[in-house]
């Protein structure tokens, strides 16, 4: 698997959003956050809206579930149409349980975690999931600045699942631009949820590509001990 690019909607125009993902037709997944107003002080999508945007494109919908009581609610996102779900780890319960309903149901299971939440207390639990999320701003809204004190965690998270030997992704969320994205490949993250940076673009798609090419420049460059240039 190499580097995927998940545009958010979270910044698209919600009053034609079937056009705004068609916006984006080489991205690998869409991001459709999704927020309660009670995890995250915001209000967004529910199961129904994603099931019509399902039905809108023929690209695969990643749920980032920033809700309470996941463990009621994520089943129903692959129910509606979500290849990918991911719930917060913590506000979930049952974290492997959950894990397991989601892949049960037909999904893939992501655990995501705030800035602050270390990842080794969850390490045992990487087998179950097949991706992790790291927030890189605090959930809840669009357009935040990058912290770049995560970055340590996204080196120790991907040497977690290079122990484990586990083929989960490692996902990063949150003021991903053409300014962060190669700080984040190199530190190992190898999927990107880029939502302000795709869409006020003037081609979102073009942008997608964009990132594309950074990410793998630094990937590149990571792997063989070489410096990027302008990073």
């Amino acid at each position: 698997m190499g580097i995927q690019i998940t545009p958010s909607i979270l910044n698209a125009d919600f009053s034609r959003l079937g056009e705004e993902v068609g916006r984006i037709g080489s991205a690998d997944w869409v991001h459709v956050d999704v927020m309660d107003n009670h995890f995250v002080p915001n209000l967004t999508f529910g199961p129904t809206m994603v099931e019509a945007l399902a039905r809108s494109t023929d690209l695969p919908l990643d749920a980032h579930l920033m809700i309470e009581n996941p463990d009621s609610h994520a089943p129903a996102y692959v129910e509606a149409g979500c290849a990918s779900v991911t719930f917060h780890v913590e506000a979930a319960r049952a974290p492997v349980r959950l894990a397991r309903e989601i892949r049960a149901a037909g999904g893939r299971a992501s655990m995501g975690l705030r800035p602050a939440t270390p990842i080794e207390p969850y390490a045992d639990l990487l087998p179950e999931l097949d991706m992790v999320l790291l927030m890189t701003v605090e959930p809840g809204f669009g357009g935040q600045t990058f912290l770049d004190l995560v970055l340590p965690k996204i080196r120790r998270t991907r040497a977690l699942l290079e122990r484990h030997g586990v083929e989960t992704w490692l996902q990063v969320d949150g003021g991903v631009s053409l300014e962060t994205i190669e700080r984040c490949a190199e530190a190992g993250a190898d999927v990107f949820v880029a939502g302000s940076a795709v869409y006020s673009a003037e081609d979102p798609d073009e942008m997608v590509g964009r990132l594309r090419a950074a990410a793998e420049a630094a990937t590149g460059a990571a792997a063989t001990g070489t410096d990027v240039p302008g990073a």
